[in-house]
């Protein structure tokens, strides 16, 4: 069995250790991405002290991060806009594109069947991560991004977006002023 390494916990609040775990499996909507970059957020500590019910959902052993970039080593059969060697960014939530939500309310970083790195799914701290839904979601990196910059915003953006564009209802002529020095609000 292909195994790579990855950091893992076995228990909420438990010690975290780097470990070889099974190889992910390839989706045939997605792709496997070979992490290049990952970031930390106070969303893994919560995730990591048992505050979040769909790591829970999931069960333990667990591999948290959900800030990534990497390069694209294999390739799902349903896939299209992806190759082998494409450099991409990864949004928090990887939403569906078919429900209520997604169709009707165009509100995808709210979507009833998301799926999300370091969550509902084994995270970035990791050397390897399958991403379903990989058309709808995932993004190239520009040229003259590097990977460290592009896994920065797959959280923040996503965020903030909904802040500002969703929850703010913010339209073309607003003018809006953000407060706060943390990561979303220096990414606004």
């Amino acid at each position: 069995m292909k195994k790579h390494k990855a950091a893992v916990y076995r228990e909420f609040r438990g010690p975290i250790t780097v470990e070889s775990i099974p190889y992910p499996t390839l989706p045939s909507d997605g792709v496997i991405i070979q992490v290049m970059a990952t970031g930390v957020c106070r969303s893994d500590w919560h995730g990591w002290a048992g505050h979040d019910d769909d790591i829970k959902n999931h069960g333990f052993p667990f591999v948290p991060g959900h800030e990534v970039s990497g390069l694209v080593v294999e390739v799902g059969e349903e896939v299209q806009r992806f190759r082998v060697k494409d450099r991409v960014a990864v949004p928090f939530i990887l939403s569906c594109g078919t429900c209520h939500t997604c169709c009707y309310r165009n509100r995808p970083t709210i979507c009833e069947k998301q799926e999300q790195p370091g969550f509902t799914m084994l995270g970035s701290f990791a050397e390897y991560l399958a991403l379903p839904r990989a058309d709808r979601n995932l993004s190239v990196i520009p040229a003259g991004v590097d990977f460290s910059e592009a896994a920065a915003l797959g959280c923040r953006f996503t965020t903030a977006y909904r802040a500002v564009i969703q929850q703010g209802k913010l339209s073309i002529d607003d003018v809006i002023s953000v407060h706060g020095c943390g990561g979303l609000g220096m990414s606004c």
